[in-house]
């Protein structure tokens, strides 16, 4: 079980040297061990070696992948920032920003420990899109460091071992694919299945073992027929054997099948020079040993979105065995085998560095790249988001066409409404029907690996709310609930402005001196906002009275201060919580518009004939009338509870009216009233509650932001 003599750094610069000739390159990479070598003296793995026989595997596992120089350096310190003494700047100055910023996104990634528990999970899968979004060489130097750490896994407790195997098997193994990276993939699996299913794993590599002096001697046989027949065409080549997979073996047998049945036991893969010899190889082979039906795949036309290409067949050989075939170019093995990621290096341009070319080649090519990104920008819950990469982004796809042959990647289970919101928003939006493989379909049909799909729009179609029961993805989802929160900020905006111009006219004021007032900025300055949209938005919400808008603008006609208190000072007093400066006696009412309580800081108004109100001092409706405003504080005790609005805001589209009430009778505070306002992406909640005073409210406002479904939690002024 224990690894042979351990790797020097001579057997690490063989590797390189095979194709990075830049001297100053070899120089940097020298450096970088030596520097990390003096960094991590006396450290040791678990497994006995020294800790810098660690990197140095990793960095030997990217030689085999052609990695660049800049990655190379990066693998072999990819840990000195996390566990040793290391200045930061020095290492900047030392080594460049680049490889600073790969360390550290290795680094980032590291330090979360996996668990099935969402709430990590999430946390994993943000931090692996962040370093695929900053520079996807962060992934793939975390791959070698996993690989290299699964190769030494025996070191480690059972419990652990398992813990991440299975970490490997849903998402690293998956991510490999998906860069295209299949030698390291395959790997992964592999290792992964020896210490989940022990048993297993041995019982198929024991079978692979005791069949393999007869498999190697049929595919020899077979090998020779194949290169006579090429020979005789004039075809150059070369043949290779296919390493056998015991994950990919397992995999079948899992499904049912027996292992004399699995075709990949006798497999050929034949390399030649160009993609025209590709298809007469093809053709040579077909004519001479029969093809099996439907297992004829061809990826060189409609290559996989990780730019994997390739023919594959299976046929009847010698002696009546069933061999799969591949048949590729030089080039599109090396793309096969290592990754697009790893294809840019010292390949062309006379060996120059193609790290942008990779970044750009990757952005383009790796849809579901495109699409984690996005499912990170999307306000979903951290349950939504796991599913959906779980499911969308690592899970097994079908690929489907357009008219065109376009090839569009999806998950299982996806329809006709996911593939046109694939295509184009507008596309999914218009949809009025679906025609599969030249039939009409309907549109929660479920579409199947090589579908051609060619969907019909209609200009004036829109989305039903029924569509977010029928789509797969997540982004066909959001797009729809996208649209339709679009719908409802219109319909606001439209009622905002109806209610503002029916005020004006009630007010006789004409529209134009309002639209046109050379104070209209006001206006967005007092209520922080940017233009008429949005007045119109927040007065169609009901977060503003269009009253309290038009008076920042328009005064009434008003009486002074000191003949308006003179009226008022005949009125009872009806509330002992509240002293007016120089009154002793004054009628007081509180504000509906922003609920002041026990210890907010207030301002009076006067009003006609009801005495003051009592407003926060923050409260918009005051904009502007400074001269009706007069100083007013607290009683010293209070004998009273007050009233007051919350704007509860949710990720989620559960009811968590229970652990909302429970928070507040924890506090002695009551709910007066509790509504749902909204269940378009998430439940926003509006409630009234009865508080003592400001204290007692601001701690239900802090113990519900706690809670971690709620985003927001707010005090309303209307």
């Amino acid at each position: 079980m224990h690894s042979k003599d351990p790797i020097t750094i001579d057997d690490l610069m063989d590797k390189v040297d095979s194709y990075i000739k830049d001297q100053e390159s070899r120089g940097k990479i020298l450096e970088a061990y030596y520097y990390a070598l003096e960094k991590h003296q006396g450290q040791y793995r678990k497994s006995g070696e020294p800790y810098i026989t660690h990197p140095l595997n990793v960095a030997l596992i990217l030689t085999s992948i052609y990695a660049d120089p800049e990655c190379l350096i990066a693998a072999i310190l990819h840990d000195v920032i996390e566990d040793c003494d290391v200045d930061v700047n020095e290492f900047k100055e030392k080594f460049g920003l680049t490889v600073y910023r790969l360390v550290d996104g290795v680094t980032k990634l590291g330090r979360l420990h996996f668990s099935t528990d969402n709430e990590y999970l999430v946390e994993y899968y943000k931090k692996i899109i962040v370093g695929m979004s900053e520079d996807v060489r962060v992934i793939i130097v975390k791959l070698a460091d996993r690989l290299h750490n699964m190769r030494t896994l025996w070191a480690t407790p059972v419990e652990k071992q398992k813990k991440k195997s299975k970490e490997v098997l849903e998402i690293f193994a998956p991510l490999a694919h998906h860069l295209g990276i299949h030698k390291i993939k395959s790997e992964l699996e592999d290792l992964s299945l020896r210490y989940l299913k022990p048993t297993v794993f041995y019982d198929i590599a024991d079978k692979l073992n005791k069949t393999k002096a007869e498999r190697d001697t049929t595919v020899y046989e077979m090998q020779e027929e194949v290169t006579e027949l090429l020979n005789l065409h004039h075809i150059p080549h070369k043949i290779k054997g296919r390493a056998k997979s015991i994950y990919s073996i397992y995999n079948k047998l899992d499904k049912g099948k027996k292992f004399s049945d699995i075709y990949d036991l006798l497999a050929l893969r034949i390399l030649v020079d160009t993609e025209q010899e590709c298809y007469l190889a093809l053709g040579l082979i077909h004519s001479k040993f029969r093809p099996l039906p439907k297992r004829f795949k061809d990826y060189i036309a409609m290559p996989k979105p990780n730019m994997y290409q390739s023919l594959h067949t299976t046929v009847f050989g010698i002696d009546g065995y069933l061999f799969e075939i591949q048949i590729r170019t030089y080039e599109m093995d090396e793309v096969a085998e290592n990754g697009i990621a790893s294809h840019w290096a010292y390949k062309e341009n006379g060996g120059s560095n193609k790290t942008a070319n990779l970044q750009s080649t990757t952005s383009q090519k790796l849809q579901f790249f495109k699409e984690i990104m996005e499912l990170s920008n999307e306000k979903m819950s951290s349950e939504d988001f796991v599913n959906s990469v779980k499911d969308e982004v690592l899970n097994n796809n079908i690929y489907v066409f357009t008219p065109k042959g376009d090839v569009i990647e999806l998950p299982l289970g996806s329809t006709p409404l996911d593939f046109a919101y694939k295509v184009h928003t507008k596309v999914g939006e218009t949809t009025v029907g679906a025609i599969v493989n030249g039939a009409i379909v309907p549109l929660d049909y479920e579409l199947k690996n090589n579908d051609i799909i060619k969907i019909n729009t209609k200009a004036t179609a829109h989305p039903s709310k029924e569509w977010l029961n029928i789509v797969k993805t997540t982004q066909a989802r959001n797009k729809i609930r996208s649209y339709f929160s679009k719908s409802e900020k219109e319909v606001l905006l439209e009622r905002g402005k109806d209610l503002l111009e029916k005020e004006l006219r009630k007010r006789k004021i004409p529209l134009t001196s309002f639209y046109q007032h050379k104070d209209l900025k006001n206006i967005y300055k007092n209520l922080k906002i940017d233009n008429l949209d949005d007045l119109y938005y927040d007065l169609g919400s009901n977060k503003h009275t269009p009253n309290s808008v038009i008076n920042i603008l328009f005064k009434e006609e008003e009486e002074d201060k000191p003949k308006l208190l003179k009226t008022i000072e005949k009125i009872p007093d009806t509330s002992s919580d509240i002293i007016v400066a120089g009154i002793d006696k004054v009628k007081v009412n509180f504000a509906l518009c922003c609920k002041p309580v026990y210890g907010d800081d207030i301002v009076g108004y006067i009003t006609k004939g009801n005495g003051i109100s009592i407003h926060r001092s923050n409260c918009h409706n005051l904009a502007s009338l400074d001269d009706r405003c007069v100083e007013v504080s607290w009683d010293l005790k209070p004998s009273k509870k007050y009233y007051s609005d919350l704007l509860v805001r949710t990720n989620t589209l559960d009811d968590n009216l229970s652990n909302i009430i429970q928070a507040a009778s924890k506090l002695g505070i009551n709910i007066n009233s509790i509504k749902t306002v909204s269940r378009d992406e998430a439940v926003i909640y509006e409630m009234e509650v009865i508080v003592k005073d400001k204290d007692n409210l601001d701690k239900l406002i802090l113990d519900l932001n706690k809670l971690p479904y709620i985003t927001s939690v707010e005090r309303l002024i209307r």
